[in-house]
């Protein structure tokens, strides 16, 4: 199997990125995001990113963007310039190759480059192919809120997993 290449995203990798995040909004709670998000406001997200400052991450395997990864402020306060919320997605039928541990390294080391300090991902529970990415990445649970979210008729519960960047130097 060819390896992937991981590259910056573009304003043109909208649409797919798009098509791939909606996949997720419209048959799972992964995203509490509840309508399908347009290419053009994919595009705006991914220039917000840009504009931040902060990585956002693509895999192209033979030619195919299969997944991503980005990172966002944790909170708008000063205080927080330090910490980021990360988040990954890969298309249905790439998950299990390591794909997703592979762009999310390349954007944590991205992240200590840059000088953060922490990374938090919000994980919807129960999600144990998430959980499993994260811990082997470093990640230690340090929250859950029950009850949080409510999707297809039923409530959903959040946890966070967070990263010292630091501590992996």
């Amino acid at each position: 199997m060819a390896p992937i290449e991981i590259r910056p995203a573009r304003a043109a990798d909208a649409a797919r990125i798009a098509a791939i995040y909606n996949e997720y909004v419209a048959t799972t709670t992964v995203s509490f995001e509840e309508q399908a998000v347009s290419a053009a406001e994919m595009a705006g997200r991914i220039g917000d990113v840009g504009d931040a400052g902060l990585p956002w991450l693509v895999a192209i395997h033979e030619g195919a963007l299969v997944g991503y990864a980005y990172a966002t402020r944790w909170r708008a306060r000063p205080a927080y310039r330090y910490s980021v919320e990360s988040t990954v997605y890969l298309d249905g039928g790439a998950s299990g190759r390591g794909w997703g541990a592979d762009l999310y390294r390349r954007l944590l080391e991205l992240l200590r480059a840059a000088g953060l300090r922490t990374v938090i991902a919000g994980i919807t529970q129960p999600n144990a192919r998430s959980v499993a990415l994260h811990e082997r990445l470093g990640f230690r649970k340090v929250a859950h809120f029950s009850d949080v979210g409510f999707k297809f008729g039923e409530w959903i519960d959040v946890g966070y997993w967070q990263l010292s960047l630091a501590e992996q130097a």
